[in-house]
Formats: C-alpha cells, sequence, structure tokens
C-alpha cells in the first residue's frame, strides 16, 4: 500500500491509498474540533475529551461485477481500520445497483433482496467486522415474508453478532426515486443501539429530511446518527442540485439535537441518475469534519469527541422543550403532495 499525506488544516489530513486496482480519497481527522459551550471551569469536562470514539465510513460506487464491488467494500474499510476506526459505515443498499430508478424494476425482491440474518450482506459485514476487530453497520433490501419487502440498515459488532437492524421509515415516492413499489414504511421505531461504546441510531437516506426522527433519537439518547444514503441528481429537473440543501438539512439535525451526524453516499452513474457522493461527518455543533468529493470512491475516518453533546446540550435544546405546543406535528398532512401524486 502506497500513501502520500498533505495538510489540509490543522488536524485534518489527506491521504491518497492505492491497493490492489482500487484508489480511494481517505481524508482524516485526527483530533475533534474543540467544544465552545464546553465550560472551562467544569471540573468533569474541562481539558481532556470526556469520551473518543473513532469512526470512518466508504464511498463508492456500485459495480455490477459482485466480486469486484465486495473487493472494493474490503479494501474501504481495510483502509478505514489502518487508520484507526473503531466502526465503519457503509452505504445504502450497499451491494445492490438503485434499482429503484423505475417503478417496474421485475422481479426486484428476488433479484435484489436478501434474508436479514444469513444474505450476503450480513455474511460480509461478519466477515469484516471479524477479520478487523471492529463494528460494521451496512445497508441491505430485506426479504421479510411481505410483498415489498425492507430498506433495512444492519450493525455487527467487532465479534460478528447482529446487535442492530433499522427499517427505512420514510420512503419516497416521486421520479427516479420510486421506493414505494419497493419497499415498506419501518415498524420497528429507529431504535437506538449501543455499539463500540457508544449510543447510536441507524435511519436511512430521505429519513435525513425528516427533523422530527432526528429529535426523536435524541431523545432515545443517541450520540451518533448515521444515514447510509444513495442520492443524487433529479433527472428531471436537470438545473437542480440537491446536495448544499442535504448537507445542510443533515449537519442542522445534529446542531438542534446535539448528535454526531454520519452520511455515507454512493458515487457514480445508474441509469439516468448520477449519485453526487459528498458523504461527511459533522458534530454536534453542526460543524462538517470530514467530507468526500462528489465523484470519487472516498473513506473518510474522524476523533469523534462524544462528550461535546453534554457540553451542547448545556445550552438547553432539550429541557426547555414545550412537547404541549408541539400537538400538530403528529398530524397527517398533504401539503407539499403534488395533484395526482401516490395517495392523494
Amino acid at each position: 500500500m502506497a500513501t502520500h499525506t498533505r495538510p489540509i488544516r490543522a488536524g485534518l489530513r489527506f491521504v491518497t491509498t492505492e491497493h490492489a486496482a482500487h484508489g480511494f480519497e481517505v481524508i482524516i481527522a485526527d483530533e475533534p474540533l474543540d467544544s465552545p459551550f464546553r465550560d472551562p471551569d467544569d471540573g468533569v469536562r474541562a481539558g481532556a475529551p470526556e469520551r473518543l470514539l473513532r469512526v470512518g465510513a466508504v464511498q463508492c460506487a456500485w459495480n455490477p461485477d459482485a466480486p469486484a464491488m465486495e473487493a472494493t467494500l474490503r479494501t474501504g474499510v481495510a483502509v478505514a481500520v489502518a487508520e484507526g476506526a473503531e466502526i465503519v459505515f457503509l452505504q445504502e443498499l450497499t451491494r445492490s445497483p438503485y434499482f429503484c430508478v423505475l417503478p417496474d424494476e421485475p422481479d426486484a425482491l428476488a433479484r435484489f433482496g436478501e434474508p436479514l440474518e444469513s444474505g450476503p450482506t450480513v455474511t460480509l459485514a461478519r466477515s469484516l467486522a471479524t477479520e478487523h476487530n471492529v463494528a460494521v453497520h451496512a445497508s441491505l433490501y430485506e426479504q421479510a415474508g411481505i410483498e415489498r419487502g425492507y430498506n433495512t440498515a444492519i450493525c455487527v459488532d467487532a465479534s460478528g453478532v447482529l446487535v442492530a437492524h433499522t427499517r427505512k421509515t420514510h420512503i419516497p415516492e416521486f421520479e427516479y426515486y420510486h421506493e414505494d413499489v419497493y419497499f415498506e414504511p419501518g415498524d420497528d421505531g429507529c431504535p437506538v443501539v449501543d455499539v463500540a461504546g457508544a449510543r447510536l441510531g441507524f435511519p436511512t437516506c430521505w429519513d435525513q429530511w425528516f427533523p422530527e426522527l432526528a429529535r426523536k433519537l435524541s431523545m432515545d439518547g443517541a450520540e451518533v446518527i448515521v444515514y447510509p444514503t444513495a442520492i443524487g441528481s433529479e433527472p428531471h429537473r436537470p438545473g437542480f442540485d440537491s446536495q448544499p440543501m442535504w448537507r445542510q438539512m443533515i449537519a442542522a439535525n445534529g446542531l438542534a439535537n446535539a448528535t454526531f451526524m454520519v452520511a455515507v453516499n454512493r458515487t457514480g452513474v445508474e441509469g439516468p441518475i448520477s449519485f453526487y457522493g459528498s458523504s461527511f461527518i459533522s458534530d454536534p455543533y453542526g460543524r462538517v469534519i470530514v467530507e468526500a468529493p462528489r465523484d470519487r470512491p472516498a473513506v473518510l475516518v474522524a476523533q469523534l469527541d462524544l462528550g461535546q453533546r453534554a457540553d451542547w446540550l448545556d445550552f438547553g435544546l432539550m429541557y426547555t422543550r414545550r412537547p404541549d405546543a408541539y400537538g400538530r406535528l403528529a398530524d397527517s398532512t398533504d401539503l407539499g403532495r403534488p395533484p395526482g401524486a401516490l395517495g392523494s
């Protein structure tokens, strides 16, 4: 493995890594950003960070050659682990194409679906976890004995045990993202789980746009919220680029809820969609710590100071809430639904 590094800013390194036929850009935040709301007179949290967690994320394009795709994922995880990651996150539908481009992909569940406990994705995650002694997160099209299946995020701990599976809650239903045809909405409440010494939530992609879910996860104690993602161009609106809004939305939800956010997207062109990568990790203050390019495979590694969540919660984000004023949030609405859309 050959590497060269150049500094970007204090505490951030850019590494180009070549291994076999696969190359990644690797962006590493070796030190957490400072915690500006940390009380310097607090004898508990002043000075050294309270708890550290080093995380990695692998961004790549889908490859129709399954062994080559697996080799890319294995290389990306190995690169993240070599840089000290304790848990590594992979993109939405990790081993699959984004087949939801079409509203009538034939036999999608039979072709791309898999059992939760014994399918190829969890098998790969277990293999990577036990090989590297780290937790591994991935995503799959879950066969669950129902017509449409689920879009499910999983996490396997360092011993190979499946410790989390979370079904995507919000399902997009518009041009080139016809997920409502293939996925049932999640029914598990998006739990928070203990992994690698931290509290994590594992929603998926379109869930990013719903502040209610980020708030619920934060109230359940999530310190890190991870979104495996497949998002890119809008072919029917060629002049529109959602990437800046996507990035801002996720980081802002982290700021509002005092959580670290991990968004791990794919790159490449699949049919009419150009996926825009740009995977990133942000902190509880809404600051992007590391970010991938739009159009190239990349590995992100960041050192997180989990104590920053408690620091920012001291600002009053939770204890000054007024739940009695928010009843309208639980109401159904068709606001923004175009005439003739499914369900209208």
